[in-house]
């Protein structure tokens, strides 16, 4: 065994820098997967745990040995493996790896499986490794073996769905539909028709890919899939189907063939439905040579000799070509029945209808062929017929139009074709209940529901049936005005038709079912505000109270759902807590006697759209949600036990309470029940709606919060995370509100330095140069990022400043004061009066000239204000920065406070000895008028400021002659009218003047 001192001399070394650069290229990559992220996620942070050990191993004086270069070997093998995983699966079709999910996850668990075990060997392997090393080793190596990576439950319903689809040859268009909804979700995708398409395409590439590897089992396994996926409407356009059908169809000729004589069953006589061949070689029908066998019968019934009970062998091949037999028969029959019904007698069409009706009713591939025959246009024609016509042709639309948008839309757009089904809603009650069905089916297209609505007499008719005896008709025709209700011109003609008014009243006087089915409706319709208010002014409220007090779970669930519905309105909201509905929804969840979580999620929710109502400006009207200190501290309590939607809707509740009148004691009762520090843990959840939620709460609880409560929650740990999401939040509340504890967290030496080493002024600058944008979320953010830069540019920290200044910020500043707002300019102003108080001890001399002078390069100039060398980022010079006219300009805006922070900056320029110089340059920015202007302004503040700039400015005699008689009057007036202080410094003003006797009575 050879000892090595330091291992990154040898072979050993250099292997182990490998993995670790292996590792962090692995991070890298894993971020970028599509697929198994949480998986890629976990197996990262285990690499993440090996890499110090490595470096450790690395940097110490251990033993090398074969079986230690061994378990380094394979570490740097099953990484660079991993890598390569991580690299194909953020490469490759996300269809492909989702067929692929199972192999993924098998080969994560084999990687961590491996890297478990050599890491295992180090401790035996070597001589040398700290205590602390071996037990970090030995922890890792744990967690790691106890792992145990899945294919998530969607994907493998999916990847069931598939093979039983495969194995049972399904064709079902439907089928194939359903199952690329359910992939569209799993691998995150629009489920839209080129969307979708565009990712078979990509699988299909991968296909291609895998014969050209040689992976022909993969290939034909893929081959598959892709037939079975096909069948869905979205993987290819009508016209393509249409021409695919035509060509098969046109091949099979016209007449119908007769079955072959293999194809019955010799004990039935009929057609085999499922073949199955028994021990003999004969074939029978399943169920047939079942009950030939359980009536005792041990010979063929063809052959006579003994048989095998037990062997009954699917017959495959027979099958298919029974199946490819009745395909080819029924294709030919739909393309020759549409003529038939087209020209034929009534009691043609009648017979030859039902027979359609039948063959439809079959399989899902049989309304396909029908509808690629364009049988649509031939139904809609016989709804002009007799009345058992009209029935069989709405049975057929109604099953065409089912779940199929083309068939929607089609029937939409031929002339006159919703009007005739309308008409049929008049008529007999058979008919009037498949005329509904069908209108409810079509109106899940959006041009069905709009032309619906349009047909004179049409929603009458519908509110009428919906208070009918016929349940299942009453149902589909409240449902219907439901998805009518959409179009505000529909609702217009549902309350003229008394729609609200029958919902109403069936609502509180109907029996129990009905009552239901009314409140279901409620729960579930999508209205809009005025709706909503509509009904609530009906009276909705009581009916609904009375259910949600019912001791059956099932009534009181939908009764809460209604009203959840209901309760998004602004105005029924207020309303809704002025009746008292708010208190036994609050005593429902501090009570917790709530039985289902989703109930927990409806009542919490309607409690956060109750305190949302509460949001106003008109004072005359108040509402209170939260009737007393108990239901702040109850309320609040729950967050600790909910499960995270409730918890993130409670928080909601509490963050729309501290936008209303009553935010001040919200506030105060959130700090007295310790709101803080479970806001600042809930910042780290990872549920990134929850965790914003809790972020904007807690920058509305930090504005009023004292520096102490503050400073006991907030740490490093908590800086690092608001510096995180301010990284990676696509919400721009959550950034905002971010930003806005940064920028109220008290400005102490401590919370700087710690924001500073955690990175806070590039993220910072970032958001401040986005200030030039109107957007008024952004704007507010620009507003708190400045905000949250002011603390690095105070004078006392000169190492703050510059760190700041090197980021280039002053110049982003200078460009904010002509586009922030009132805040942003406020505290750029600030920020900019703050760094020019360095200016002068960081400004350089100017070098002296050496030799003679005629020959030397020319000298420096020197900066007006400061006399040495001045720049925006080594002495944050307002005049290098151009900041000067801008800060002047700021002077004549509305704002006071604006105003003054501005005069703040400019007045930095004449302290001490710069008195000439800096008001030379106030002159020039014609500042000094401007300065004048405000002794008659209604701000103490200001008047105190401008008097203390003028006193020094008319020191200098120029300036004296110059402004001087501008500013006699305002001062006269403040001599008369001001208060102690300013009347006593304007009286020495004129007396620098010459307007009063130095010994006056003003002094």
């Amino acid at each position: 065994m050879m000892v090595l001192d330091v291992l990154s001399s040898g072979p050993t070394g250099t292997a182990i820098s490998q993995t670790v650069e292996t590792i962090a290229e692995f991070l890298v990559t894993a971020n970028e997967v599509l697929v198994k992220k949480d998986s890629f996620k976990e197996l990262a942070a285990y690499m993440e745990r090996i890499k110090p050990i490595l470096e450790e191993l690395k940097k110490g004086k251990v033993s090398d040995s074969e079986s230690f270069n061994r378990a380094i070997e394979i570490m740097n093998k099953e990484i660079k493996d991993a890598k390569q995983l991580a690299q194909e699966c953020s490469k490759k079709s996300k269809v492909y790896l989702l067929m692929n999910s199972r192999s993924i996850v098998k080969s994560l668990e084999n990687h961590t499986e491996q890297l478990s075990r050599a890491l295992g060997l180090l401790p035996l392997a070597t001589t040398g490794l700290s205590s602390g090393i071996i037990e970090e080793i030995e922890k890792l190596c744990d967690n790691m073996q106890s792992t145990g990576f899945k294919a998530a439950l969607a994907e493998e319903e999916i990847l069931e769905k598939i093979e039983s689809g495969i194995r049972e040859n399904n064709v079902d268009r439907s089928y194939a539909n359903n199952l690329l909804i359910l992939i569209a979700q799993a691998v995150g995708i629009r489920n839209e028709r080129s969307t979708i398409k565009m990712e078979l395409e990509e699988f299909k590439s991968e296909i291609e890919n895998a014969r050209v590897r040689k992976d022909l089992a993969e290939a034909m396994q893929m081959d598959q899939i892709i037939a079975l996926l096909e069948r869905a409407d979205a993987a290819s356009s009508p016209r393509d189907k249409e021409q695919k059908y035509f060509a098969k169809r046109q091949s099979l000729g016209s007449q119908i063939l007769e079955p072959l004589q293999s194809f019955y069953c010799p004990i039935t006589q009929d057609v085999m439905v499922d073949p199955v061949e028994i021990s003999s070689g004969q074939t029978f029908e399943r169920s047939a040579i079942e009950k030939w066998f359980a009536e005792g019968n041990k010979l063929c019934p063809l052959t006579l000799i003994p048989l095998d009970t037990s062997i009954l062998r699917p017959n495959k091949k027979l099958k298919q070509s029974i199946q490819e037999w009745k395909d080819r028969n029924i294709m030919i029959t739909i393309a020759t029945l549409k003529e038939k019904i087209q020209s034929g007698s009534d009691e043609e069409v009648l017979d030859d209808l039902q027979t359609l009706q039948k063959l439809c009713e079959e399989k899902d591939q049989h309304r396909e062929w029908v509808m690629l025959e364009n049988y649509i246009p031939t139904l809609i024609q016989m709804l002009l017929r007799n009345r058992d016509i009209r029935k069989h042709s709405l049975v057929i639309l109604g099953m065409l139009a089912k779940d199929n948008e083309e068939a929607k839309e089609r029937i939409s757009t031929i002339d006159h074709a919703i009007e005739s089904i309308v008409r049929s809603l008049g008529r007999r009650p058979e008919e009037r209940k498949l005329a509904v069905a069908l209108l409810l089916e079509l109106s899940k297209y959006d041009l069905a529901r709009e032309h619906i609505g349009k047909v004179q007499g049409g929603i009458l008719l519908l509110v009428t049936m919906s208070s009918g005896d016929d349940n299942q008709a009453a149902r589909d025709a409240t449902e219907l005005l439901e998805n009518l209700s959409y179009s505000d011109q529909n609702v217009i003609q549902m309350a003229k038709a008394n729609y609200f008014k029958h919902l109403l009243q069936r609502l509180s006087t109907g029996p129990n079912d009905v009552k239901m089915i009314m409140a279901t409706n409620l729960a579930e319709m999508e209205l809009t505000d005025h709706n909503r208010e509509t009904l609530f002014d009906g009276g909705v409220l009581i009916p609904l109270l009375h259910m949600f007090s019912h001791s059956d779970l099932q009534v009181k669930t939908v009764a809460i759902k209604a009203l959840r519905n209901l309760s998004s309105s602004k105005k029924n909201g207020q309303e809704m807590i002025r009746q008292g509905a708010a208190r036994p929804l609050l005593n429902l969840l501090f009570n917790q006697s709530i039985q289902t979580a989703s109930l927990w999620e409806d009542v919490a929710a309607i409690i956060m759209q109750l305190a949302a109502s509460t949001i106003s400006r008109d004072a005359q009207t108040p509402v209170l949600l939260l009737e007393s200190d108990d239901d702040v501290f109850h309320l609040f309590k729950l967050v600790s036990f909910m499960n995270p939607v409730v918890q993130q809707n409670i928080i909601q509740t509490f963050y729309a309470l501290c936008q209303t009148p009553s935010a001040s004691y919200i506030r105060t009762k959130l700090k007295e029940c310790s709101a803080l520090p479970k806001l600042v843990q809930l910042c780290e959840n990872e549920n990134l709606n929850l965790r914003a939620s809790a972020v904007k709460l807690f920058s509305r609880v930090v504005e009023s919060c004292d520096e102490a409560i503050i400073l006991e929650n907030v740490d490093q740990k908590c800086i690092n995370t608001l510096l995180r999401i301010l990284k990676s939040s696509s919400d721009e509340v959550e950034t905002l509100s971010a930003m806005g504890i940064i920028c109220y967290l008290p400005e102490i030496d401590q919370i700087t330095q710690w924001l500073l080493e955690a990175g806070a002024l590039p993220i910072i600058k970032s958001y401040v140069q986005d200030g030039k944008d109107r957007d008024h979320q952004k704007s507010n953010l620009v507003e708190n990022a400045v905000g949250a830069l002011c603390r690095f540019t105070v004078p006392t920290n000169l190492e703050w400043q510059k760190s700041a200044a090197e980021t280039g910020i002053i110049t982003v500043l200078v460009q904010l004061l002509e586009n922030g707002t009132t805040l942003t300019k406020q505290r750029v102003a600030q920020s900019l009066a703050q760094f020019s108080k360095s200016s002068t001890s960081l400004s350089r001399p100017i070098p002296k000239r050496k030799g003679l002078w005629c020959f030397s390069a020319p000298a420096d100039v020197g900066c007006m204000v400061h006399g040495g060398i001045c720049s925006v980022k080594s002495s944050f010079c307002l005049l290098e920065a151009n900041a000067v006219e801008p800060l002047t300009r700021t002077l004549e805006e509305s704002d006071p406070g604006v105003c003054e922070a501005s005069l703040d900056a400019l007045l930095t320029l004449i302290e001490d000895e710069r008195l000439q110089s800096g008001s030379k340059v106030l002159d020039e920015a014609n500042a000094i008028p401007l300065i004048i202007r405000f002794l008659g302004s209604s701000s103490p503040v200001l008047q105190e400021k401008s008097l203390h700039a003028l006193e020094r400015i008319f020191r200098l005699v120029e300036f004296k002659q110059m402004y001087g008689a501008s500013a006699q009057m305002p001062l006269v007036d403040l001599t008369q009218r001001g208060s102690g202080s300013i009347r006593s410094m304007s009286a020495r003003i004129l007396a620098h003047l010459n307007v009063l006797h130095d010994q006056s009575s003003y002094f």
